[in-house]
């Protein structure tokens, strides 16, 4: 508990604070309290939502999962759309536009702004939303639609804020929906969480803005650049939602760019269906297009429906056949599922590999069970069969592995296991199953599925099967595995072929062949050995063909075919069996199969036995020497027992063939092999086979001796295809001993004591090259030459090794000698050889001179002698051959290095040799060596080392006076500042401390750095120049002095450190910034010091502020002090104010004795005070502005202080209020001033009444509120927005009844009360209804202004109400006032009794009451449409009885024996109480006569039509009462048929005029008309006028419209004057345009100084345009201008006259005037670009220019010509100059006319507005077929019928009263209601004139 001070008020006092009201804060309390806390969430719960929601799984990155949120939100905004349902994803990384940013937009139904504060509500579900849907009500579920494709998939209120927030930092919601004008925009984001939590404000609350459509002006900051590009493209949109994301994480960037191809593959993944529709192939209505915009590059825009690479559309497209099912689940819960089949096609399988699951397959053939299987995954890998799919997208971390029913059987099944393995398959769920609220699992789908009580059905052909689901699964795998598997290969075709083994003719052909199939991985081709299973016996042998039924020519592919194989051994079987190859054993092994055949041949011959009884064996690969001879061979032949035999086994293969056996010796050359001896040797039966010894092989080779088994008589060594059994034995005859021998190549050269080799090549007695037998001792022998060797070899080489040769030679290039050699004990023992011997390898160095110690001098350098000897004192050389010296003795002395590579001589030399600071002798040690020859050994010498007599030391000295002072390396000197340094001399000493005289070569070698001119004279004294000390004692000045020459480098350097001066100036510095306001004190402090002449602070006593003065402009010193500071020995000076004035740059001055200083202050404006309009006129005139109109420029608001100065305050708010009838939009909203205390409150649109209104500026600076100006603002009214409607018609006019109307002339009236032209009569309707109430009519569309002037006046009188409308808009109509009108009677025609009396039936008895024709009958005088009329009318009506048949003279009279009766008529009607016939009147029994009333009325131009009743005479009394029955009947059978045939005839007329209005809606002539102009409508005739096509072509030409729209084109960037009135053009550069480029740049640059100028239509006009720019604007008025001078727009070309040209002009001459084209008022603007341009004439070029002027001038004025290339020649012929030339494009900023739309703009539009007339038409067609259709069902309904049937009865009874009471039969009931039928072929279209009078005649 806190206690609350006066201090802490407003820090502790926050809202929704607790306060207690204590006497002390330590008080007990009295009672328990309730105290108020907020728990709002934190800001992380949003923020940070995605962070933990979205994870990546099994490798998937999930982001473009977060962006599938919104697309769900998108899904279902556009599931309402009845045309295409388009979704863009844009990504925004193009950093020239701003930040980068993410943006998803739909054209869905919007969001309100409820909606969208719905939307921005964490967890807010649909289900408990209030506003999202019409009429407030809840939630309701979608009906079932294939595959769940409901759009239902925004739902939970969280995935599109877990969205936003995982991808980016910020969420700016722009929507509009369909029923409103304005656009929504909300904004979310972590700053601005972040800055609420900070200023302690409502976190979760916000503003959403409202705006118009394409209104960017909010968006200030560059970092959201790209927003105006979006919100531009707002317009013409109904209705759109777009999610901007910035703030986007660096990752996710990263990701989105580099794998473009991997998300979006997922997204069209997860939305396949809702792309390709519930099959997955078809074509959608829906696009999702993503496109990404990086800077410097081409836009990446991909359509997901274009790619064809995610999983889904791979397993589609992959897929052979598929298996749809159905899963009900307890509740509510279905889920479709469908299976599909990949088959292995030929040699791989064609299951699809997703990168998320990489397929392994194992190679490994183990052997398998026949009745159980190892399950491997095969093609399918280790993926799961079933995605899911929740309302139809993909759920995408939940899978199904399998069901019981689909998952590979334990034992052997219908098919292969591997068949399982290559189904995939999809879950369709419906929104019964649970899912996370980020839609990435499912919560219990698998669960459920596999639940016991979960019943699977299939679909076949759309209906469920009740079927046993394991059984119709395995069923139809089976058949895909036969239908779609082509597992084998067959290859190496062969040919075709016919089997007539096979018995069915239909089968033996045709058969292709083939050598070899691929199966299972395996190979098997002709020849190869098999063994087959499932057959008895089971067979072994090789292959010969395989066969496949069908007609092949090449490689194929099948499930199965037959094979061809021999059976083994061949030898014992011999034939041949066909099989199928799946009986083909694929696990046996050719070891086995071989084994088999092995066992089965062990009776056949095998091997030979071979032993030499004489000796002299040969021994395999044994080598002989040439001529050695080779022993006899006894042989025998054994089979695979050991048991001896001398034919073939058993009678059946040939037993009685005897075996013999072949000798062969074979000599193999390289030219072949050569047979040299053959025998062959038979079985002597007691003696074995034998060959006799060989001694004639002495060639050397390899010999192969070969003994071979062959069949007596042929000779062959096979058998059944089998070799017999054979031997060899592989021998080598090699070289004898040695005889003789010679010497081989030598490899020179040969050097001193270098061993070498001596190769001898030995040769036996045949010639054959030989080698040593025993040891052998060589003699070398040479003159002058010492000869060794190490060893003779033995070898197949024999080489002399290790001879070595030692003598002197003449010089390094050697010498020439002969070597003898010598080998004792051959018969041909020595050989001679010339040799040349070089010198040896360095064996020792000779270095001259001779002498042990050698003297130099310090710094010099020393030559050597070197040589280099071999071993024998020869001077020698060889490559690399380098001589190094190295110097020992002190540090940092030089090597020398030489090379005697060449002569093996040279001098040594190199460096000086120097050492540092030597003052005596040194003895120093020089080694010289070979380093690249370590075995010859060094040479040292001694070095004694004298002392340089060149500089080594320099000194420098200050002479004062006799005494000098050495200046030391380094030293600081202190001197006066600004004083000069005099008397510096230097001195020069040897290495031995012995000083050198300095001579000019010396000075010369002398630099200093403190002067760049040195007198050499003082330097050869000693004499150093002088140095200036610096003026500031801060600077500190460095002085070296320098000597170099050729031996060392010298320096010595000292600090010149300068003192203050005496006083000479003062010093003024100040502490802080240089600025203050208006009105307060300084509040940096003015430090004051005295200085020397240069500035340098001299220290003072503190009585020297009393001598100090201050002064200055405007200063006020009323509170200035003074005081002195000891630390720093200043004078601080504060309270420096100045008195109110401009702010300026201040100057204040100091003085203190005779010195002063000045200092610069920058006054600046006081605090705010008030408010100032920035760029506005003064305030006391009122702004004039248009009511709905922009403001002229922005209100732009200054702070100033009290003394009107502008005031830089920063963050000031500013605020506008206004009146309730003042509208401004935007919105007004609150803004803070900027760095320069400026608001921009931006340009407001005005909407208030006319007249001056006040708009109030508010603004509250340091709590205070701010003198703020009032703006006045004189609303103008709208000269273009209609506001009334003006109905003139003449008011005397008689509205009679069916008559027409008169004129009506409707003017639409603007704000300004001037009537508004060039008004589309199109937008003007009429309603008219009976009565004064607001009661509504169907709109009368009238074609012109000139309304209802063939309109009828409607036929019953009375009073109406007209009421005429003016179609603002879609929504908005602008309704007139409303006209009363009373429609009066027509002119009489008839005279109608009021009500219809019955038929009278009377008898001439004495009754008088059967004797009464008529009682209280009322007749009145009626116009042609039954209105009652006359009542000016006064006459009388006589009453008379007339018989229809004329020949009838027996009439019946009036009581009182009268033929006719008088009645008077008053006031258009007469009442007859009673007429009655007189008592035994005469007649004819049984007759009808009609009662006629003719009426006598003077004064009518026309007579009356008189009222005619028939009646029923009768003699008898009783008949007339029965009659009289028979006639009432007869008057209600009348009246009813007369409704009936009312009923029919309503219906008959109503479906006339419908298939009137077919015709008419048809609109046969803009059908014809677009199909002539536009051949390419043609195509669509043929769909029977289906309006998709239309929509479709529409669709398809809108979009090439804007495609032309959106191609670059020049513009004038000139801004239009507004045009506040009708009567203002706009200004010249937007009047015109003009197509080629050049021309346009020319011409504009003509008009240049007119392209600013606004034409008008009045001077009026203009001169208000003068008077509101304050005569800034240059106008040109229209009816100013003298129209008589302007040029012709027809005259042709100055050198066309006469209709003939005078000349042939170059260059293309035109008219500038004909290059214009004007988009409006092209009167006005021919009158203004004639009067400017004249007959200005544009040609190619200058050459041509002048060419066509100087043929013109011959016979006429020439005008102005300017050239495509930008010049200029004059009327009077001037040209040149830069005033002639026109400057590039780029120069003109904007001034130029614009370009007009391609040619194939306009052409397309007209096929568009062509296109959208046959829409209309085709829409109304359409309706009027359908509400045509609906009348003629109802005519046949039931009802309809049986009342058709009752109107023929009651017809049918009324013809037989009429009979039985003998009356003429009336046309009501002579015989069944015919409709007349009239012609409508002359017009289409029947006018409402003709139709009444139609209807007129049926019910008459």
């Amino acid at each position: 508990m806190q206690q609350i001070t006066e201090d802490n008020f407003n820090e502790v006092v926050q809202n929704g604070i607790t306060l207690y009201l204590l006497q002390s804060v330590d008080q007990m309390l009295l009672s328990a309290t309730k105290e108020r806390i907020d728990f709002l969430p934190h800001y992380d719960t949003l923020v940070k939502s995605g962070m933990y929601e979205y994870y990546a799984s099994e490798g998937q990155n999930p982001l473009p999962f977060a962006l599938a949120e919104l697309i769900d939100n998108s899904l279902s905004a556009t599931s309402r759309n009845t045309d295409i349902r388009s979704i863009q994803i844009k990504l925004l990384f193009d950093d020239s536009q701003g930040k980068s940013a993410v943006a998803v937009i739909d054209n869905g139904r919007g969001m309100t702004s409820k909606q969208l504060n719905n939307w921005a509500v964490y967890r807010l579900s649909k289900f408990t939303r209030q506003g999202d849907f019409e009429r407030s009500e809840r939630y309701v579920r979608p009906p079932p639609v294939p595959r769940s494709l409901n759009s239902d998939i925004s739902y939970f209120g969280v995935g599109g804020k877990q969205a936003v927030f995982f991808v980016g930092q910020s969420a700016r919601m722009i929507s509009k929906p369909t029923d409103s004008q304005d656009v929504h925009e909300l904004v979310l984001s972590k700053e601005d969480f972040e800055k609420k939590e900070k200023n302690r404000e409502a976190i979760y609350s916000g503003y959403i803005r409202n705006r118009k459509p394409a209104d960017s002006t909010h968006i200030t900051t560059d970092d959201e650049r790209f927003l105006h590009n979006l919100i531009i493209e707002e317009r013409d949109k109904k209705s759109f939602t777009a999610v901007v994301i910035t703030g986007v994480q660096p990752q996710h960037i990263q990701y989105l760019k580099n794998y473009f191809h991997l998300w979006t593959r997922q997204l069209a993944h997860i939305y396949h269906y809702y792309i390709h529709g519930p099959k997955g192939n078809e074509i959608s209505a829906a696009i999702k297009e993503i496109s990404m915009f990086e800077k410097g590059k081409i836009p990446k825009i991909v359509n997901l429906r274009e790619i064809k690479d995610d999983m889904q559309t791979l397993y589609i497209k992959t897929a052979a056949d598929g298996f749809e099912f159905k899963a009900q689940v307890e509740g509510e819960g279905i889920v479709e599922g469908i299976i599909r089949y990949h088959p292995f096609l030929y040699d791989k399988e064609t299951y699809p590999d997703d990168p998320c699951f990489p397929s392994s397959k194992s190679d490994d053939d183990d052997d398998v069970d026949d009745d159980c299987f190892v399950v491997e995954k095969g093609a399918r890998g280790k993926r799961p069969i079933f995605e899911c799919f929740w309302n139809g997208r993909l759920i995408p971390y939940t899978t199904v592995e399998d069901f019981d029913w689909c998952a590979p059987p334990k034992k052997r099944g219908l098919s292969p296991v591997e068949c399982y393995n290559r189904i995939s398959g999809a879950l369709f769920t419906n929104d019964k199953f649970q899912v996370s609220t980020n839609k990435l699992t499912f919560m219990d789908l698998e669960l459920k599925l596999k639940d016991k009580n979960t019943l699977f059905t299939r679909i076949l052909n759309g209906q469920e099967q009740r079927m046993k689901i394991d059984r119709e699964f395995a069923l139809w795998l089976k058949d895909c595995h036969e239908k779609y598997d082509k597992q084998i290969k067959f290859v190496l075709f062969k040919g075709s072929c016919a089997r007539t083994d096979l018995p069915s003719k239909r089968m033996q052909s045709p058969w292709a062949t083939y050598a070899s199939i691929e199966w299972d991985g395996k190979t098997y081709k002709s020849g190869q050995l098999v063994k087959t299973i499932k057959t008895l016996p089971i067979f072994y042998g090789s292959i010969i063909k395989f066969f496949l039924y069908g007609d092949h020519d090449g490689d194929v592919y099948a499930t199965g075919g037959e094979v061809e194989i021999s059976l083994e051994p061949q030898a014992l079987y011999g034939e041949k069996r066909i099989i199928p190859i799946s009986k083909l054993d694929r696990t046996v092994s050719d070891k086995s199969v071989k084994k088999y055949i092995e066992d089965e041949m062990a009776r056949l011959p095998d091997r030979l036995s071979v032993t030499w009884p004489e000796g002299d064996a040969l021994l395999p690969n044994e080598t002989k020497l040439a001529g050695t001879p080779i022993g006899a061979l006894r042989i025998e032949i054994l089979n695979k027992k050991g048991e001896a035999m001398q034919k073939l086994p058993g009678t059946s293969h040939g037993g009685s063939k005897k075996l013999l056996v072949e000798l062969k010796v074979i000599l193999h050359t390289s030219s072949g092999n050569k047979e040299i001896i053959s025998h062959i040797s038979q079985h002597g039966g007691k003696w074995p086979y034998w060959f006799k010894k060989m001694e004639n092989i002495h060639k050397l080779g390899s010999y192969t001796l070969k003994l071979q088994v062959v069949v007596n008589e042929s000779n062959a060594g096979t058998y059944a295809g089998r070799p017999l059994p054979s031997k060899m034995f592989k021998f080598t005859i090699v070289e004898g001993k040695p005889e003789k021998f010679s010497v081989g190549l030598l490899d020179p050269p040969f050097r001193v004591g270098v061993p070498f080799n001596i190769p001898l090549d030995l040769q036996d007695e045949f010639g054959h090259t030989t080698q040593l037998t025993s040891h052998i001792d060589p003699i070398l022998e040479a003159s002058g030459l010492t000869l060794r060797y190490e060893e003779i070899t033995k070898e197949e080489n024999c080489t002399i090794k290790g001879v070595t040769a030692k003598g002197l030679v003449n010089n390094y290039q050697g010498k020439n000698f002969n070597l003898k050699v010598t080998l004792p004990g051959l018969k041909e023992d020595s050989q001679v050889l010339k040799i040349r011997l070089l010198p040896g390898p360095p064996h020792q160095l000779k270095v001259k001179p001779d002498s042990e110690i050698l003297k130099i001098e310090n710094g010099t350098a020393f030559p050597f002698q070197v040589e280099v000897l071999d071993e024998s004192g020869n001077i020698t050389s060889q490559p690399k051959l380098i001589v190094h010296c190295k110097f020992l003795g002190a540090p940092e002395l030089p090597v020398y290095a030489v090379d005697c590579s060449n002569a093996g001589t040279n001098i040594l030399t190199g460096p000086v040799v120097h050492v540092q600071n030597i003052k005596k002798d040194q003895m120093l040690k020089a080694r010289i060596e070979i380093p690249s020859c370590k075995n010859v050994p060094p040479i040292e010498k001694t070095i004694k080392l004298l002392p340089s007599s060149h500089v080594a030391r320099l000194q420098i000295l200050s002479v004062e006076g006799q005494k000098a002072i050495q200046i030391k390396h380094q030293d600081e000197i202190n001197w006066i500042a600004g004083d000069v340094v005099h008397n510096l001399i230097f001195q020069m000493y040897d290495e031995g401390e012995r000083e050198i005289n300095i001579t000019s070569t010396v000075a010369e070698k002398i630099k200093v750095n403190w002067t760049p001119r040195i007198n050499r004279e003082h330097l050869i004294q000693g004499l150093l120049p002088d140095v200036k000390v610096p003026t500031s004692i801060k600077d500190v000045r460095y002085c070296l002095i320098t000597y170099l020459d050729d031996h060392v480098s010298l320096e010595s350097a000292f600090t010149v450190r300068p003192l203050p001066d005496e006083p000479k100036h003062i010093k003024c510095k100040l502490k802080g910034p240089n600025t203050m306001q208006m009105g307060e004190e300084l509040q940096s402090e003015i430090d004051i010091m005295v200085t020397d002449q240069y500035g340098n602070q001299i220290q003072t006593a503190a009585s020297c502020i009393n001598s100090l003065g201050i002064s200055g402009s405007g200063l006020d010193k009323s509170n200035v002090k003074m005081t002195w500071q000891d630390s720093t020995q200043t004078i601080t000076v504060k309270g420096i104010k100045f008195k109110p004035g401009p702010p300026e740059s201040k100057e204040l001055c100091f003085a203190w004795r005779e010195f002063s200083d000045f200092l610069r202050i920058n006054l600046t404006a006081g605090p705010p005070a008030k408010l100032h309009l920035v760029d506005w006129p003064e305030l006391e005139e009122p702004i004039s502005v248009i009511n709905g109109r922009e403001l002229q420029k922005p209100l732009i608001v200054q702070l100033c202080d009290q003394w009107g100065n502008p005031s830089p305050e920063s963050n000031v708010k500013i605020s506008l209020t206004k009146a309730n009838i003042v509208k401004i939009l935007p919105a007004v909203q609150q803004h803070k001033t900027d760095e320069n205390g400026r608001a921009n409150l931006g340009v407001f649109t005005i909407h208030a009444p006319r007249g001056e209104h006040s708009l109030h500026l508010k603004a509250s600076y340091s709590k205070g509120i701010l003198n703020c100006p009032v703006i006045k603002i004189n609303v103008l009214p709208d000269p273009e927005k209609p506001v009334r409607l003006n109905v003139k018609y003449d008011k005397t006019a008689s509205f009679v009844a069916g008559s027409t109307f008169p004129d009506f002339m409707v003017s639409i009236i603007s704000e300004d009360d001037n009537i508004i032209k060039n008004i589309n009569p199109a937008r003007v309707s009429m309603k008219m209804w009976e009565g004064q109430s607001s009661g509504t009519r169907a709109s009368a569309n009238v074609s012109d202004l000139k309304v209802l002037s063939d309109k009828m006046i409607p036929e019953r009188v009375g009073n109406y109400s007209i009421q005429f409308g003016f179609v603002l808009d879609k929504t908005n109509i602008l309704n007139s006032e409303q006209i009363i009108i009373e429609v009066v009677p027509n002119d009489p025609v008839r005279l109608l009794p009021e009500p219809p009396p019955a038929t009278p039936a009377v008898s001439n008895v004495q009754a008088v009451a059967s004797r009464t024709l008529v009682k209280n009958l009322c007749l009145h005088i009626m116009d042609e449409y039954n209105n009652r009329t006359g009542d000016y009318l006064v006459g009388k009506i006589i009453a008379k009885i007339e018989c229809p048949n004329e020949d009838d003279t027996e009439i019946p009279l009036f009581q009182g024996k009268v033929s006719t009766v008088e009645f008077p008529f008053h006031y258009g009607s007469a009442e007859i109480v009673n007429l009655v016939l007189a008592e035994n009147s005469p007649g004819r029994d049984s007759t009808e006569y009609i009662l006629a009333f003719e009426p006598d009325v003077p004064g009518l131009e026309k007579p009356l039509e008189p009222y005619r009743l028939s009646f029923m005479f009768y003699n008898n009394f009783k008949k007339q009462q029965q009659m009289a029955t028979l006639t009432r009947e007869r008057d209600q059978l009348s009246q009813s048929i007369l409704a009936y045939r009312s009923l029919f005839e309503t219906s008959n007329q109503l479906v006339t005029e419908m298939k009137c209005n077919t015709v008419e809606s048809l609109e046969l002539n803009k059908i014809s008309k677009l199909s002539q102009c536009y051949a390419f409508v043609n195509f669509f005739f043929c769909f029977n006028l289906q309006l998709q096509h239309v929509d479709s072509l529409i669709k398809q030409k809108t979009l090439e419209q804007e495609a032309v729209m959106k191609q670059p084109r020049r513009t004038c960037t000139l801004p239009n004057y507004s045009k506040g009135n009708q009567d203002i053009l706009g200004k010249i550069a937007h009047l015109a345009q003009i197509e080629d480029n050049e021309a346009a740049k020319v011409i504009s640059w003509h008009l240049a100084s007119d392209m600013d100028c606004v034409v008008t239509l009045t001077t009026e006009a203009a001169r208000r345009i003068f008077d509101e720019t304050q005569g800034r604007q240059q106008v040109l008025p229209l009816d100013s201008i003298f129209k008589k001078t302007l040029p012709d727009w027809n005259r042709p070309l100055p050198h066309f006259r006469n209709g003939k040209d005078c000349f042939k002009p170059i260059g293309k001459p035109v008219f500038a005037r004909d290059l214009l084209t004007f988009p409006d008022n092209i009167e006005h603007c021919q009158i203004v670009f004639g009067m400017l341009l004249g007959d200005t004439i544009i040609i190619d070029n200058l050459d041509a220019a002048n060419h066509y002027r100087k043929e013109v001038v011959k016979i006429a004025h020439c005008p102005t010509l300017l050239t495509r290339e930008g010049d200029r020649i004059r009327s009077n012929g001037k040209f040149g100059g830069l005033q002639n030339k026109a400057p590039p494009m780029d120069k003109l900023r904007g001034m130029v006319f614009g370009a007009p739309m391609p040619k194939h703009y306009y052409t397309v539009s007209g096929q568009l507005e062509l296109l959208q007339q046959y829409r209309t038409s085709v829409i109304k067609l359409n309706c009027a077929n359908k509400e045509l259709d609906s009348q003629l069902q109802s005519l046949k309904t039931p009802e309809m019928q049986k009342k058709k049937q009752e109107l023929a009865e009651q017809e049918k009874n009324l013809k037989l009263i009429e009979q039985k009471l003998g009356m003429t039969p009336s046309d009501k009931g002579t015989e069944s209601f015919q409709p007349t039928t009239l012609d409508f072929s002359d017009s289409p279209i029947p006018p409402k004139r003709m139709r009444r009078e139609i209807v007129k005649k049926l019910y008459r």
